[in-house]
Formats: structure tokens, sequence, C-alpha cells
């Protein structure tokens, strides 16, 4: 059995990246999630009248700007700026998982808090970073608290693991990357009407 990662240590290790996320870094970014279900296409799987967008969600972020080029072509000058965003997995799942369920942190600790925004990034996405926007163009879980996703304990043919039994309690995974591109804000069909 393994003797570290268990369910003590996740709960611990989850408290601190809230409060260092919280009220520490405090960098928000402002999430949009594409909406397919009301987005009108063409026979070509166009948007005909712009992208939907559900409404927007603020979430806490690790922001890692990349350098912005003009890279010079045959149409003419673009312009590229690269941003990766990373996410606590936990403040993206359903706020009604049992990980979310719990106290505060800073001046809010007495108060009972529930976490969670419901949603999984994709590609297409969009996430608005001070006053730019940023489309997803891949995503990533594949940093986990000791090493270990949970998810995938290899059982074998009598569902039992012969080296380490019980491994599926043990380790965490801690977030969501996103890489994204730069998109200019008419392309978007969103509109800042208050915030």
């Amino acid at each position: 059995m393994a003797l570290y990662g268990g369910a003590r240590d996740i709960s611990m290790f989850r408290r601190v990246n809230r409060e260092l996320m919280g009220n520490i870094i405090s960098q928000e970014v402002i999430f949009y999630k594409y909406n397919v279900t009301t987005t009108k296409t063409n026979m070509y799987g166009e948007s005909v009248e712009g992208r939907n967008f559900a409404d927007p969600v603020i979430l806490f972020a690790l922001v890692e700007r990349g350098n912005p080029a003009s890279p010079v072509s045959d149409l003419g000058v673009d312009y590229t700026y690269p941003l990766i965003v990373r996410f606590l997995r936990d403040d993206l799942i359903s706020k009604y998982d049992s990980a979310n369920q719990g106290q505060g942190f800073g001046p809010f600790q007495a108060q009972p808090i529930q976490y969670g925004a419901s949603i999984q990034p994709a590609v297409g996405d969009v996430i608005q970073y001070e006053n730019g926007f940023w489309e997803i163009d891949n995503t990533y879980n594949t940093q986990y608290f000791v090493g270990k996703d949970p998810q995938y304990p290899y059982y074998d043919a009598d569902g039992e693991n012969p080296l380490n039994n019980g491994l599926e309690n043990f380790g965490y995974s801690v977030e969501v990357k996103c890489e994204c591109h730069y998109v200019p804000s008419d392309r978007l069909n969103i509109i800042k009407s208050r915030m």
C-alpha cells in the first residue's frame, strides 16, 4: 500500500493550493465556454452569425505569457501571442463533488464554501485575460500529486492489483493546462455589457 497521497494528504494539498491561488497569487481570468448547440452553422460547419458562448465564469489561474510576434507572409503582417493558462482541477469540477465541500480560507474560514464551476475546458473555448481574448488550442491533465493518477490503478484479471492493492485511493489530478492563441475580439461575438 502507498504511504503518501491518501485522502488526508490530498485534502491538505487542495486547501494549500486554494489559499495560494485565492489569497496570494489572485490572478483572475474570465472563461467563456463555447456553446455548440446554440451556434448556427452553414453546410460547411462554419458559424453563420458568429459563435455563441455560455455565461462567463471568473476563475483563479496561473498565467504564463509567451512572446508576441508579428510574422510576415504573402497575406501581410499577422499577430501571434501565445498564452498558457493553468487551472486547479477542483475549481473546474462540479461544486456538488465531495472534494469541493469544505471551509473557506482567509477571512472566510468560518463559512462553508462550495467551489466548482462545472466546466471542462476544450478546444474552441475562450479565455479573457486582461483586455485580450485567447482561444484554447490544447488541454492537458498531466500534473499529479505524488505522481499518481487515481483513475488508473491497473488491476489484473481477478480485479486486484498484485503489487499494491487499494491504489485507486491514492494520488490526485492537480491541474488542467490550456495552451491558447490570441484572437481579436471582433471575431468572437463577445460584447462586454457590464461586469
